[in-house]
């Protein structure tokens, strides 16, 4: 195993990481458990295929060049007794998870940990696999975490495609840290450089001015903002994807709007619930999206830009917030993610690498002022999954939560269902179970309105 520099976006999660502000991602996966020692088996069965998964043995380092730069590189003394967990019997998954979630990974190791949480009734058992965003954005941690699961018996005629062999390229300490070919140091392609030069540098001023300009007129809830507690908490809501399907075809649009105008909904509901006030109430939403091209060179680096949009929560009808979602999103989608106030995440490519060593702090002190919530999408595969032959029936994607905010929000559909995986800080988000239940009434009403609306 080779050593892999880190993408700028990559190296900016690891430097702006605090104690009370882990940046690891998680899932939680409930399993239907066959016998009494299903948990023991899948905790002997982590900790085996582990071992055999090239990318669970990195971690990450410092390197020489480019200055304060690092890279992931393979852990000589890699034992995965150090990253699988065994715990005693649980009542509550979430109450666990969100207990594991609030502890930092050892940096010193390969950043990633999987717990397996036993329930209480010997029924079911939970595997909460916590991976830090600077080895694996949400595609990569599923490849890692479907690395030690059973193997996927696929459908007749569909065979897996092999990884493309990758290209021999030099990385150069310039900024954005592109991957250049020996082709590309070809004199006769210098103006094509510089033109890129340029067209980078309009990009990141443009985004920056977008990035301005959305801190103007913000009208968030005191609710969605805290000072750092360092504690966690999580919960999860599952619905029928079935039911947000009729939504979609009444109201039109996609699966992700509805699923995020249902999210605007239920914070609603959630602040009149708590006595704070939705009147006047429009969060600033970023809503992660993957630039990763399936076969690249590089698949293990974050590839991020996003749109960010003002959620409607102080519409009172459900169905026009839905249908303000809708607008805002095909608005951001013809611009692109490479244009606006939600391709921050691309101003890491602008920054050296010591640059995003120094100002890490401060750029993690400031993520409040760039959004107010997290709204992210995590594809899952639509095959079953299965642990020791334990059908996996659940899975809760959770999102890092950034410095100063209370609240990220994470959604995934598996097997005809969808999950939403809450992330708070649980001092200022006392009531995290108040907010699941408000996403479940947001469907119905949401459903419910539709179906009057089409009649």
């Amino acid at each position: 195993m080779s050593s892999d520099l880190l993408a700028p976006l990559d190296l900016t999660f690891w430097n702006i990481e605090t104690a009370e502000h882990p940046m690891h991602l998680g899932a939680l996966g409930v399993f239907e458990a066959d016998d009494p020692g299903a948990a023991r088996h899948a905790f002997e069965l982590l900790a085996t295929r582990a071992a055999g998964v090239a990318g669970l043995r990195m971690r990450i380092a410092g390197v020489l060049v480019p200055v304060g730069g690092a890279a992931r590189v393979p852990a000589a003394d890699f034992d995965p007794l150090d990253h699988v967990w065994m715990a005693g019997p649980v009542d509550d998954f979430h109450a666990a998870a969100g207990a594991l979630m609030e502890r930092p990974l050892d940096r010193g190791r390969p950043p990633w940990e999987a717990h397996v949480l036993p329930a209480a009734d010997g029924a079911s058992f939970a595997v909460l696999f916590k991976f830090h965003h600077a080895l694996a954005d949400g595609l990569r941690a599923l490849t890692l975490a479907a690395g030690v699961m059973d193997p996927i018996d696929l459908p007749a005629g569909r065979a897996p495609k092999d990884a493309p062999a990758p290209r021999r390229g030099l990385r150069l300490p310039f900024p954005g840290l592109r991957e250049i070919t020996l082709g590309d140091l070809d004199p006769r392609r210098y103006p094509d450089h510089v033109r890129a030069l340029a067209t980078s540098a309009t990009q990141a001023v443009s985004i920056g001015a977008s990035v301005a300009r959305a801190t103007w007129g913000v009208r968030t809830s005191p609710a969605l903002t805290s000072k750092a507690s360092g504690t966690r908490s999580t919960a999860g809501v599952v619905l029928d994807l079935d039911d947000v399907h009729r939504i979609r075809k009444t109201v039109g649009g996609t699966v992700n709007d509805v699923l995020i105008a249902v999210v605007a909904g239920a914070v609603r509901r959630w602040l009149d619930e708590r006595g704070d006030g939705s009147e006047g109430v429009e969060p600033r939403a970023l809503v992660p999206v993957s630039r990763r091209r399936p076969r690249t060179a590089h698949p293990q680096g974050n590839r991020l830009s996003g749109y960010l949009l003002r959620l409607p929560v102080a519409e009172p009808d459900p169905v026009e917030r839905l249908r303000v979602v809708r607008a805002a999103m095909n608005r951001r989608k013809d611009v692109g993610p490479t244009r606006g106030a939600g391709a921050v995440a691309l101003l890491a490519d602008h920054v050296p690498p010591l640059g995003l060593r120094l100002g890490g702090g401060l750029v993690g002190q400031n993520a409040r002022l760039l959004f107010d919530l997290l709204v992210t999408s995590v594809p899952l595969p639509s095959l079953g999954l299965k642990l020791g032959g334990c059908p996996l029936t659940e899975v809760f994607p959770l999102a890092p939560l950034a410095q100063g905010q209370s609240l990220a929000v994470a959604v995934s559909t598996y097997r005809g269902r969808v999950h939403y995986g809450l992330v708070a800080d649980a001092s200022a988000v006392p009531d995290l179970d108040v907010l699941a239940r408000a996403i479940r009434e947001e469907v119905a009403a949401l459903g419910a309105a539709c179906e009057k609306a089409a009649t």
